[in-house]
């Protein structure tokens, strides 16, 4: 299949786009940026575009017949000059932008598509009109999921916490906690931060996305995931993978998983299993993430040491 990842340099959207195209598909990256080099990324057919800004009505989604959508506007992407609200950041961002940019690809003619949407919506409902960045992305996924038709096949992934890389790329807050379980932040008092979350190999998503675009149906919402941990508990099993276990003292004010991040679960923790049935249709893997942790550590690792 010719496939459009768009958000493809990215973190998730990395690992989407270098497995897709490891199955035999013919894979095109859409980003705001070129790929970085030396990830495998830049051998990849590349096609500039920001989502947001851009009329992508103009030919540029036109000859695929799947879409990935590993992209969107988070806190990471607001602009903390004061110079826009959170609440008209994320109206424009997804609420606005998202949608229409569906809406462009339907009219390309592509015919099957799978968005990254958010669990927060799912497991913390009563933050959604508290919070713009969880109502923008409850209220997108619910516009986007609406244009489904026959001939447009459109379902989202509900995404919890992502832990992964892509050798070549780097992630800043996994690699901040790779240094930090290594005693390697000077300064840093350790501890965890409270609540806790369901997190998910980056490799297990590129699989639920897959098994969305080729069984999903259309016009629904899949919450996913694989393993529900404390912070407490996440952060111990860096610590111990770098040889300095430790039982960490739990409080607020983490400089890696800043307070604003737990406020979308009310500073609590998620207790889900991914309906069964989903997760066969979808045919992603459970069960991954805690080994993964131990490879994430050794890549993150070396490339702060290199």
């Amino acid at each position: 299949m010719k496939v459009l990842v768009v958000g493809g340099a990215g973190f998730v959207g990395s690992r989407t786009s270098l497995w897709f195209r490891d199955l035999g598909h013919d894979v095109t990256i859409m980003s705001r940026s070129a790929p970085r080099a030396g990830t495998g990324l830049e051998l990849l057919p590349f096609v500039r575009g920001n989502y947001v800004e851009d009329d992508c009505d103009d030919g540029r989604l036109e000859g695929y017949d799947w879409l990935v959508f590993c992209a969107g506007s988070d806190l990471g992407n607001y602009p903390q000059d004061g110079s826009v609200s959170e609440a008209d950041f994320f109206e424009k961002a997804n609420i606005e932008a998202l949608p229409r940019f569906f809406e462009a690809a339907k009219r390309a003619g592509i015919s099957r598509t799978v968005y990254m949407g958010s669990f927060y919506s799912f497991v913390s409902p009563q933050v959604i009109e508290r919070i713009p960045y969880v109502r923008s992305r409850d209220v997108s996924d619910a516009a986007i999921r609406a244009l489904s038709t026959p001939t447009f096949n459109v379902c989202s992934c509900a995404l919890p916490w992502m832990v992964g890389f892509t050798p070549g790329l780097p992630v800043a807050h996994w690699q901040a906690l790779a240094l930090y379980a290594q005693g390697k932040l000077e300064g840093v008092p350790e501890f965890a931060p409270p609540g806790g979350a369901n997190f998910m190999t980056c490799q297990s998503i590129a699989e639920a996305m897959l098994g969305g675009l080729e069984r999903g149906e259309s016009g629904k919402a899949y919450l996913v995931g694989d393993v529900n941990l404390s912070w407490k508990s996440f952060f111990e099993r860096w610590f111990a993978t770098a040889g300095r276990p430790r039982d960490l003292e739990v409080r607020l004010g983490h400089p890696i998983i800043p307070d604003f991040t737990l406020s979308y679960l009310d500073f609590g923790t998620t207790d889900y299993e991914p309906p069964a049935a989903e997760t066969a249709l979808l045919g992603y893997q459970r069960g991954v993430l805690l080994p993964h942790i131990d490879e994430c550590f050794a890549y993150y690792s070396a490339l702060s040491a290199g």
